[in-house]
């Protein structure tokens, strides 16, 4: 590619106009479907949602609701956790895995990340439950579309006779090193509709996954006030709902999910060997190592699939926001997934988490960039992007000596 041509290659971060332009014939009639029927809350469409998600998730129930905190929340209210507990989670996640807990009452007991997959650390895990009581449950998040290590995480639980609830917000579709769907092995899997995931809707929305029948029905009723039957309630829920909008939207989206992860997963495959080709090293070797200071994501497990809602490369954090500008002025978007820790976020100080308790997290805060990675990418904007990376990372650390 000449410097003329890559000049006039722009690549966002996402372009979800790309990707309705080829689903624009399918969308449009179930919108207007909906909009004549007037049936905007439960109905039909929700519950088709519910049981294709069921099939898809292989779990035997799954419960809409209005967006994925609200999943995360709804799964901890159905399984008791109230004021007073303790809930595990990592502290390398959006902030959604611990504001729900927050939300309740409970408080959230932060654990580092692995440093090659940024997923939860099991030995951080272990050391928690040392050092904490009163801990009711596991929330495992699978971040950026890659199964966290279930079989540690249930090891643990199971020791301590403590449930596991799999935030899968960015994996639907993920499957572990066992082939197995994640959302299906935890008590309940929660997950997250927002527009930018691998299935996003037009707007917010989640769903839950149990193969648990009390567990099910209970979430039912909490997600819409604790009612059942109407204007009787046992129990104060919230109001939670899906609506047949989103999931007329998205039963349409969920036929192409498999081609589009499908499509990530091609494009991070051309990352992954354009970066190994300049020298770049996986992410299982830490940037102090030395080498070329990029490092591109450590492959999944074998068996395991990886859906890849983020592709996250690594850089020397003194030069990772320069690398940044000097792709967003070449027109490549980037972000930063999670630029603080939640330990160290300061809605959390009362909880007296200490600088430097998790450097796992703390590192791959200051040196982890996403770059695009969507479906609809195409060659000439791929090739840009990895041969900017390439020669920004070279010059960056080049004037650094």
């Amino acid at each position: 590619m000449t410097t003329a041509t890559a000049a006039s290659v722009n690549v966002p971060l996402l372009d979800l106009k790309a990707q309705y332009a080829t689903i624009r014939a399918e969308i449009e009639p179930v919108v207007k479907e909906v909009i004549e029927s007037q049936y905007f809350i439960g109905g039909p469409k929700i519950a088709e949602l519910e049981a294709a998600t069921a099939t898809y998730c292989h779990a035997k129930h799954a419960i809409g609701c209005a967006n994925g905190s609200d999943a995360i929340l709804l799964a901890l209210q159905a399984l008791d956790i109230k004021q007073g507990d303790a809930v595990l989670c990592p502290t390398f996640t959006f902030f959604a895995t611990a504001g729900s807990v927050h939300r309740l009452g409970a408080t959230p007991v932060f654990v580092d990340c692995d440093p090659a997959t940024y997923n939860i650390c099991p030995e951080s895990t272990r050391a928690a439950f040392r050092c904490h009581k009163n801990i009711k449950a596991i929330v495992p998040v699978h971040l950026f579309g890659q199964a966290a290590d279930l079989d540690a995480m249930f090891d643990i639980a199971n020791e301590h006779g403590v449930p596991v609830v799999e935030d899968a917000a960015q994996a639907i579709g993920t499957e572990d090193h066992r082939g197995v769907r994640v959302g299906s092995r935890g008590v309940i899997g929660t997950f997250s509709y927002f527009p930018s995931k691998n299935l996003g809707g037009f707007g917010d929305g989640g769903i839950m996954t149990t193969n648990d029948d009390a567990l099910a029905d209970r979430i039912k009723r909490l997600r819409n006030h604790g009612m059942e039957p109407k204007y009787y309630h046992d129990e104060v829920g919230m109001n939670s709902r899906l609506d047949a909008l989103q999931a007329a939207v998205l039963l349409v989206k969920m036929r192409h999910l498999d081609a589009w992860s499908a499509g990530r997963q091609r494009n991070a495959a051309f990352y992954d060997a354009t970066f190994r080709a300049a020298g770049a090293v996986d992410s299982g070797t830490p940037i102090s190592e030395g080498g070329f200071a990029l490092r591109y994501p450590k492959a999944a497990a074998k068996g395991a699939r990886h859906i890849y809602n983020q592709y996250t490369i690594r850089v020397p954090g003194e030069i990772r926001d320069a690398i940044r500008q000097d792709l967003a002025d070449r027109k490549i978007g980037t972000e930063i997934y999670y630029p603080v820790p939640l330990h160290m976020q300061k809605c959390f100080a009362h909880l007296h988490y200490t600088k430097g308790i998790f450097p796992h997290a703390e590192r791959a805060a200051l040196e982890t960039i996403a770059l695009p990675i969507f479906a609809d990418l195409v060659p000439a904007q791929l090739e840009h992007v990895a041969t900017s990376v390439i020669e920004c990372v070279r010059n960056r650390t080049a004037s650094a000596r």
